[in-house]
């Protein structure tokens, strides 16, 4: 299977007849080779196998079957900080960091500077900073203080201080898993031409992503794995986008979805005026039941913000949430002070953060769905286990959830099945208006789709739902209407038949044009006024 342009060369890092069962296969016979200076995009669905191979190779996992040799010699790490200390680095979508510590604290965790002849447990602070800031500087952090509490940073930075943290010291493999999803366009591009750093130093990048974009745009060679097998290892150049989808996905996927007969009725959710600060700003909208409305904009016009003013996330300055009491009834004033009133008025929030907002990742199945309908499954305080299972398994295949069971551990799941999760638990309480946050972000195309296809099935069962997402063409693809967040207003309301791509983004611009419009009319008149 794998192309034979590297025969000729040593392999940093081989794998061969790599397998892994939990309570079934997840991996079987893998066997892959990584050279130096090269980076491999190693991508497929979600449960495809990708983060439980990255996983073996970087020591958290051992492998049920196989072998890895490191250069000429075997490889069987025992832990992560084995596999560090022998050159393979990993950068997982979920962090390794401290909150609580500084950024140079974190960087340099594990090889504090000590300060003295006798080095009795002082840290030289002056070197840490200075050794902390030249690794920032590699990825573009040059502009925080090292000092700064890591918790005190975005989950962009965060993933930068993760990425430099992996750079420091002898890298031999360097795996990247999902290592944009929370990243800003400028720090996408610092990214990759830190990777390409990388490659000139011979380093063999492993680049997990589903954006195949970014995949073409950095490797030299693609591996698809689909359902924990090696279909296809191929020059990234020798294929197109389309075909790494159909061998991910095992079929064609269009650009197009039906999303069944949808019988759009009255206003079901109706929000005027709602403002928080400058972050939210005198924003007005109505979504109708039965209707998908998406909410567009550029990283931080407010379209999170504005979610959680809704579902009584965060305190409101002024406006007001109206909702319709039945079908066809107009929408009346409703008092939504916390996240508990919204959801006793059936209003669900998928947040965008699934991780860390969403779901207990230690807990299993049946718990993370009866989160948020304890009274259904409990009996006088106590949860009834055998209702607690029945509910999860009636959503598990509701959501055609890939697991074992109600009573798997959702942290084992994918990303994709763990966001079925999350839908499934808010669809357990009947909820009538959901509100997507990034609902696809993080998973494969093919998850995607699945996630679409629940959402034409809930908006036919004639509930109202609002769609927060970065792609534009997600967007374009399954919304009725999409309005557009611009620093912090809703600058453009458009109907499918009449919007374009280009006035989409042109409203996503238009509030930041207005404000620098603004600020510059006030320094000309007081300037003049000075003068």
């Amino acid at each position: 299977m794998e192309s034979t342009a590297h025969d000729a060369l040593p392999a940093v890092l081989s794998v061969t007849g790599i397998g892994k069962t939990y309570a079934e296969p997840v991996l079987a016979d893998v066997a892959l080779s990584l050279f130096a200076g090269e980076a491999l995009a190693l991508t497929g669905e979600n449960g495809a196998g990708k983060s439980t191979l990255s996983k073996i190779v970087g020591g958290l996992v051992a492998p049920s079957a196989g072998t890895m040799r490191l250069a000429d010699a075997p490889y069987a790490p025992a832990s992560r900080t084995e596999a560090e200390a022998l050159g393979v680095r990993m950068v997982m979508q979920e962090l390794n960091l401290l909150p609580t510590l500084s950024v140079a604290e974190n960087l340099f965790l594990n090889r504090l500077p000590q300060a003295g002849a006798l080095r009795f447990g002082w840290i030289d602070r002056r070197r840490l900073r200075e050794d902390a800031r030249a690794a920032m500087a590699q990825v573009g952090l040059e502009a925080i203080d090292p000092d700064t509490l890591v918790g005190e940073l975005g989950i962009g930075h965060q993933q930068m201080v993760e990425i430099a943290r992996n750079l420091i010291g002898d890298c031999r493999v360097l795996i990247l898993d999902e290592p944009t999803a929370m990243l800003t366009a400028r720090e996408v591009d610092l990214l990759f031409e830190q990777i390409e750093r990388l490659k000139s130093r011979g380093v063999a990048l492993v680049y997990i992503s589903h954006r195949l974009e970014e995949l073409a745009r950095v490797a030299e060679r693609v591996a698809v794995l689909r359902d924990g097998r090696l279909v296809k290892v191929e020059a990234m150049n020798a294929l197109t986008s389309d075909q790494i989808v159909t061998l991910m996905v095992g079929r064609e996927l269009g650009e197009r979805i039906d999303l069944g007969v949808r019988n759009i009725g009255a206003p079901l959710l109706k929000v005027e005026g709602l403002t928080r600060g400058t972050v939210v700003n005198d924003v007005s909208f109505e979504v109708r039941a039965g209707e998908i409305f998406g909410v567009s904009g550029l990283i931080g016009a407010g379209r999170t913000e504005l979610m959680r003013l809704i579902f009584g996330a965060d305190p409101k300055d002024s406006g007001t949430v109206s909702l319709a009491a039945t079908p066809g009834a107009a929408p009346t004033p409703v008092q939504i002070a916390s996240p508990t009133d919204a959801v006793r008025l059936g209003i669900a929030l998928i947040t965008e953060d699934r991780k860390g907002e969403g779901l207990l990742l230690p807990q299993p199945i049946a718990a993370n769905v009866s989160l948020g309908n304890i009274g259904s499954v409990a009996r006088h305080g106590v949860v009834d286990a055998k209702r607690e299972n029945a509910l999860a398994q009636k959503q598990i295949e509701a959501m055609r959830i890939r697991s074992s069971g109600p009573g798997q551990i959702v942290g084992e799941l994918s990303g994709g099945n763990q966001q079925k999760v999350v839908i499934g638990r808010w669809l357990a309480r009947d909820c009538r208006v959901l509100l997507f946050d990034e609902p696809t972000r993080g998973i494969d195309v093919g998850a995607k789709f699945d996630i679409y296809g629940l959402m034409g099935a809930l908006a036919r069962e004639g509930r109202a739902l609002v769609v927060v997402s970065s792609d534009l063409r997600e967007l374009m693809l399954i919304c009725d209407r999409i309005g557009v967040m611009s620093a912090g207003r809703m600058t453009g309301l458009f109907e499918r038949a009449g919007w374009t791509q280009d006035a989409l983004l042109a409203a996503a611009f238009a509030g930041y044009r207005a404000r620098e419009t603004l600020l510059h009319a006030v320094d000309t008149n007081e300037a003049g006024s000075l003068s």
